[in-house]
């Protein structure tokens, strides 16, 4: 408990003090994950739409391969990420292997099957009548489906919310790829990593502090997003 205590005075002291590595690491944190979680929302929800509104041969397979992609370990995505662009790697010549576009593949890799995943398992849960009624009243396949999406709104943002939590809070496939370099590839994680290997406990809880703040700040935004009807 006093250790906490310590590591929350220390947090608020970086906090003030506008301690620029400190603000740093935050801001590349927000940036390597906000950018992944930006490519899984383009690519994950429209897949995760289709899966949920279509039936077509195949489908159960794509279904499966995306459940297992929600539970594989992130660690092992590190680690082929890692193989393909070290230098003997199939794309090795691009150079991005302890670069901030390697965490941003890994990261993308990691949450994109959850945005998909429970984006599909949103679309799913309205009643499949919704989008026979509006096509029959003269709406479009295109405002069909816009209109499923708007209806299973909460699950979707859920599904961003849990892909965003799945990235911020990575560790060892940050780590493998993006090496924990200082100024260039440090997160907040690799950060609280390093410092407790060195015995910097309180400076590691500090870290510890900010990350649950920033993704409860974040939470709390999407939430309010929503509006009213889903806080209720």
């Amino acid at each position: 408990m006093k250790a906490l205590l310590e590591g929350l005075v220390q947090a608020i002291g970086l906090i003030i003090g506008l301690d620029p590595d400190l603000y740093e690491i935050i801001w590349f944190s927000l940036y390597v994950s906000g950018v992944a979680l930006s490519f899984s929302i383009l690519v994950g929800i429209p897949l995760g739409a289709f899966l949920g509104l279509k039936q077509f041969l195949g489908r159960r397979f794509m279904m499966a391969l995306l459940y297992t992609g929600m539970g594989f370990p992130p660690v092992v995505i590190g680690l082929f990420v890692y193989l393909m662009f070290s230098r003997s790697g199939p794309v090795g010549t691009l150079g991005w292997l302890f670069t901030p576009r390697a965490i941003i593949v890994a990261q993308t890799i990691i949450s994109f099957p959850l945005v998909a995943g429970f984006t599909m398992a949103a679309v799913m849960g309205i009643d499949p009548n919704l989008r026979q009624q509006l096509v029959s009243l003269g709406a479009t396949a295109w405002q069909a489906t816009l209109a499923t999406l708007a209806e299973a709104r909460i699950g979707v943002v859920v599904a961003i919310i849990a892909g965003f939590g799945s990235i911020i809070s990575e560790v060892g496939a940050v780590i493998l790829v993006g090496g924990n370099i200082e100024g260039k590839t440090r997160t907040l994680t690799t950060a609280i990593v390093l410092e407790t290997r060195k015995g910097n406990f309180d400076l590691a809880m500090a870290l510890g502090v900010i990350l649950l703040f920033i993704t409860f700040l974040i939470n709390l935004a999407m939430i309010r997003l929503q509006g009213r009807e889903f806080i209720r």
